[in-house]
């Protein structure tokens, strides 16, 4: 059986006024989703374990078929692991933004989404200016990068993983001051990103990108913290050998993690001009070789946390018709098949940040029941009588050859 995952990331929200009391998914045109719907079922699922933060780490770990209260130790692990840096057990990693600080107030979380060939001179600058054999700075993708910490002692560890971090993206608007690290760890952590400011600063890429009148990357921010994890293989927990593709390091670190073979999409930027068609096509091929597929797209959460209504329904529209429409229509071809769309979270425009409520999917394929829905959307997921309490129930049930 040919088995497809396809994550539309962020992509519920809430019902917006100037869209009639709609979201942006009843708004979109998605034509694949709703003859999805149409051919088998929707439904929600919580992706989010109650009292754990609504990360994409979590939920998306969680749609993977890991309990997050089990396995997840962390946001920088999972990074680290797909840049191919090893994490021991006398050290932490941390998620590091480059973000835009005006004054005191996040006035950009991504530093006007920074491209990776600036972003990258401006970490090795921070290595060479901040870093030591305890403190390594290491360069991601475009904003999204990390630093790891060698600590002297389990009580130090533990000091800095009990850290309380917030993520810069909840922030987006806010004074700095109230959400910067709280914690017995939190003074080296507070050391480094008042440091970093002066640095960046008066760096030369900033004095051009000020010029130019982009956001600048004047300041480090800290956070998403953890240590190395253990996780079991995707094949010995479900019998099946599969690939990954996504943009965003966390979901390719987890892949990478689990045994997953990770594939890399020219042009896929984890934004909104990512190469949509080119996931879908590179889908197609992965699917023709293995058995299992994830396809993760972040443009819809990034639109959310912009509070892009507009971009949001364009990255949803983009999502179904390249993504979602080319997958479909192999399996569709193919003799057994499972294939499930969802958001693994909402990010509502209007509050720009995560939110823990379940999320909707449609599952299609062999043994799916319909369940009498013909378009998909929030507000029909939520009359659907399909609900699973974790992700990891829902990919379970997609795999195993139960009827659903």
């Amino acid at each position: 059986m040919k088995i497809a995952i396809l994550v539309g990331d962020g992509m519920s929200d809430y019902p917006i006024e100037e869209l009639g009391a709609k979201t942006p998914l009843d708004v979109a045109k998605i034509p694949n989703m709703n003859e999805m719907a149409k051919a088998g079922a929707i439904g929600l699922v919580k992706t989010v374990p109650a009292g754990m933060k609504p990360a994409s780490d979590v939920a998306n770990l969680s749609i993977l078929g890991y309990d997050p209260k089990t396995y997840y130790t962390g946001r920088g692990p999972l990074e680290a692991a797909n840049i191919g840096i090893e994490i021991a057990e006398d050290e932490i990693a941390f998620r590091c933004n480059l973000v835009t600080a005006n004054n005191d107030t996040m006035a950009d979380y991504s530093a006007g989404h920074i491209s990776d060939k600036e972003s990258k001179i401006l970490m090795d600058f921070l290595d060479k200016k901040l870093g030591s054999d305890k403190i390594r700075f290491y360069h991601g993708k475009s904003y999204r990068n990390l630093v790891v910490i060698k600590v002297r002692s389990k009580d130090d560890l533990g000091a800095l993983m009990k850290t309380s971090c917030t993520p810069p993206h909840d922030i987006t608007g806010k004074a700095i001051g109230k959400y910067l690290p709280k914690g017995k760890g939190a003074s080296l952590l507070l050391k480094l990103m008042a440091e970093s400011r002066p640095l960046l600063e008066k760096h030369e890429i900033n004095k051009v990108r000020v010029d130019l009148k982009e956001n600048p990357a004047n300041m480090i921010w800290l956070w998403g913290q953890g240590t190395n994890p253990n996780m079991p293989s995707f094949k010995g927990m479900f019998g099946v050998e599969g690939s990954v593709i996504s943009a965003v390091d966390l979901v390719n670190g987890i892949g990478k993690l689990t045994g997953l073979e990770l594939i890399s999409v020219p042009g896929a930027t984890g934004y909104y001009d990512t190469n949509y068609q080119g996931k879908g096509e590179y889908a197609v091929n992965a699917l023709k070789k293995k058995d299992f597929i994830f396809v993760h797209v972040e443009a819809p959460d990034e639109a959310g946390h912009n509070g892009d209504m507009r971009a949001k329904i364009t990255a949803i529209e983009n999502f179904d018709k390249y993504v979602v429409g080319a997958v479909w229509r192999y399996l569709k071809q193919t003799g057994s098949f499972r294939i499930m769309a969802l958001s693994d979270h909402a990010t509502p425009v209007s509050a720009r940040t995560h939110v823990s409520d379940p999320a909707p999917f449609v599952i299609a394929g062999d043994g799916v029941t319909h369940n009498g829905f013909t378009v998909f959307n929030e507000a029909n997921a939520k009359l659907s009588k399909l609900i699973f309490r974790s992700g990891a129930a829902l990919t379970s049930a997609l795999i195993k050859t139960g009827k659903l």
